[in-house]
């Protein structure tokens, strides 16, 4: 049995808008229904009074039974006549079967309308031999055409409105996901900062706590000494690479491009992480670096710190009796530089979050989850492009490619 529905994040921000754009819609909607409407009547009532006006300028010359010539249209309305034989006198029907007019009827010269025998008809008169000479055709067709109108009209505003509802509505949960995205890796990231934080905070209360409990030996303030001391060391590092990405979140630096040898950047990395590896009895070598044109444009201090990260990671997952490899190499007119390990690897449906900060594939390593995120900055902004895959060593390989320098 499925549970209660919950609604997207953002739905209601994006239902709001398509109900804001729906009423907006519909006002729109509205005005141009009752423009609409008004233009048809104008013309319904324009068209009216050219036909009395022809009919009574025929009567006029053919007398009053004469029928036009170009009266034989089926759909329209017949016109009939009336004449006062003097101004303001009593109106006498010409045509059989025309309603009686009473007060109603028109001034020479103009037209109206008016209500004869609960029918709507539209009038017209002229002088004629000192009386006047009317002439009406009823509204009814037009009555019925406006009504079919104004009926269209009722039937395509909800589904014109509900369309544009939905419509919207989709657009705008499309439109959010991204920020929507956006802010919950804010908050994952605020969460698992906080938690970093606290771990090395923690540590250094509770030792700090013991050590004053009581009276202690030497070595025993030196233990715990030397705890708030790589504690510390570990908070520092933490928070100086949060600084770093912040920088490059908040105002991206330009880089300052300069000719960068891959190759004595890997043998430099290499010696600099030597010591690691013999602690952590793992083999930590370098491919041939003897690689002709291995130069790239790019920040040296941004390549070496990218290539730090990688080679820390790699080290963390190596594990005892491992291996760990660099190597640089060209491809075409690309500098590749390679990172490969001996470790776990990389779960294929940890792949998409791998660069995400404080996220870690493995609880194994016990490194904070930044160095991939400052190594994804670095490659972004250096116009690298990055390769994940799985080394022949049996764990992750980590290569970025970038433009061999002096090739377009």
């Amino acid at each position: 049995m499925n549970g209660p529905w919950h609604p997207k994040p953002g739905f209601a921000h994006a239902a709001r808008v398509a109900l804001a754009a729906s009423a907006l819609i519909g006002l729109v909607y509205a005005g141009c229904a009752v423009m609409l409407d008004t233009l048809a009547t104008r013309h319904f009532v324009a068209t009216v009074d050219a036909t009395l006006r022809e009919r009574l300028a025929d009567a006029r010359t053919n007398g009053f039974f004469a029928q036009p010539e170009d009266h034989d249209e089926i759909d329209e309305a017949p016109v009939v006549l009336w004449m006062a034989y003097s101004p303001g006198g009593p109106v006498a029907a010409l045509t059989p079967g025309a309603p009686a007019i009473s007060s109603d009827a028109p001034a020479a010269g103009r037209a109206l309308t008016v209500r004869l025998q609960s029918a709507d008809f539209r009038l017209a008169a002229v002088r004629y031999h000192g009386g006047v000479l009317i002439a009406g055709q009823s509204m009814a067709d037009q009555d019925r055409l406006e009504a079919v109108l104004r009926v269209g009209e009722e039937l395509a505003a909800p589904v014109l409105l509900l369309a544009v509802f939905l419509g919207s509505l989709i657009i705008g949960l499309r439109a959010l996901a991204p920020v929507e995205r956006s802010r919950q890796r804010q908050l994952d990231f605020t969460a698992d900062a906080s938690h970093e934080l606290r771990t090395p905070l923690s540590v250094i209360s509770a030792e700090t706590s013991i050590a004053l409990r009581g009276e202690r030996d030497a070595a025993a303030y030196r233990a715990a000494l030397t705890q708030i001391q790589a504690e510390g060391g570990r908070l520092s590092t933490i928070v100086e690479d949060l600084l770093w990405l912040a920088r490059f979140d908040s105002r991206p630096p330009t880089p300052r491009n300069e000719p960068v040898d891959l190759a004595t950047i890997a043998s430099d990395c290499a010696e600099r992480f030597s010591a690691v590896a013999d602690a952590g009895s793992f083999k930590l070598s370098v491919a041939d670096t003897s690689v002709a044109s291995a130069r790239i444009s790019a920040p040296a201090e941004w390549i070496e710190r990218l290539l730090g990260a990688l080679v820390d990671n790699a080290c963390r997952y190596a594990g005892e009796s491992g291996q760990v490899r660099i190597g640089v190499s060209n491809r075409g007119n690309r500098v590749c530089l390679t990172v490969e390990d001996s470790g776990p690897g990389i779960p294929a449906d940890e792949r998409d979050r791998l660069f995400d900060r404080f996220h870690r594939s493995t609880d194994q390593g016990g490194a904070a989850g930044l160095g991939l995120a400052i190594a994804d900055s670095i490659v972004g902004i250096t116009s690298g492009q990055w390769r994940v895959g799985d080394s022949e060593l049996g764990g992750a390989l980590f290569e970025v490619s970038w433009r061999r320098m002096g090739h377009a």
